[in-house]
């Protein structure tokens, strides 16, 4: 439950920092700054909810299932 909690509030502050660094992304392009404008695309791609929190989500379920394998395991 508590990493559930963790994992809500850490989407919200990524998501802003994500839309954040995808407006600098789109600025560094406009003037020129070809190569900083794409590593700040690849960075806004890491951290919004395709990027990094999927990868947590997932390993959070996982996680939990473990947890209930071995509930099973030590009631049976």
């Amino acid at each position: 439950m508590f990493l559930v909690f963790l994992f809500c509030w850490a989407e919200v502050i990524l998501n802003f920092l994500s839309g954040i660094a995808g407006l600098i992304a789109i600025l560094m392009l406009v003037f020129g700054q070809t190569t900083g404008g794409i590593v700040f695309f690849v960075i806004a791609f890491l951290i919004s909810p395709v990027g990094l929190p999927a990868i947590a989500k997932w390993l959070i379920d996982k996680i939990d299932d473990l947890n209930d394998i071995l509930k099973d395991f030590i009631t049976t």
